[in-house]
């Protein structure tokens, strides 16, 4: 068996944490997932009707990234239209269809900030 130094093994260790953790930045990034659930935490709720439906053109691990024009409705005040992007399991994306009415959250300073409150945050 062939023995690694250990600076080497320390190297490669920090290659591998590094390269995971851009997987997941690049995966927030490219999902939203990091902005929604900054406003999951923080935000109002209120729900939405889906009004439009698009594909982004991205994936990620076989899960279409949709963009969603959504007509909220807010516990107090008028609704107001926004767009989010939201990763959808495939298995979950006739349950996101226009005409559907869908948990949201939403920035009350700044109404452009909209997350759907399907799914949980880590």
């Amino acid at each position: 068996m062939m023995k690694i130094p250990a600076s080497l093994r320390r190297g490669l260790l920090s290659s591998l944490v590094a390269s995971v953790a851009g997987c997941t930045t690049i995966v927030d990034r490219f999902s939203g997932r990091s902005e929604s659930c900054e406003i999951l935490r923080d935000g109002s709720p209120a729900t939405a009707r889906i009004v439009g439906l698009a594909d982004t053109g991205i994936t990620i691990n076989q899960n279409p990234v949709a963009e969603f024009v959504l007509e909220v409705q807010p516990d107090r005040g008028p609704p107001f239209e926004a767009k989010t992007e939201a990763l959808i399991p495939r298995l979950e994306v006739p349950l996101v269809q226009p005409g559907r009415t869908v948990p949201v959250k939403y920035d009350p300073q700044r109404h452009d900030r909209v997350a759907l409150d399907l799914w949980e945050c880590d």
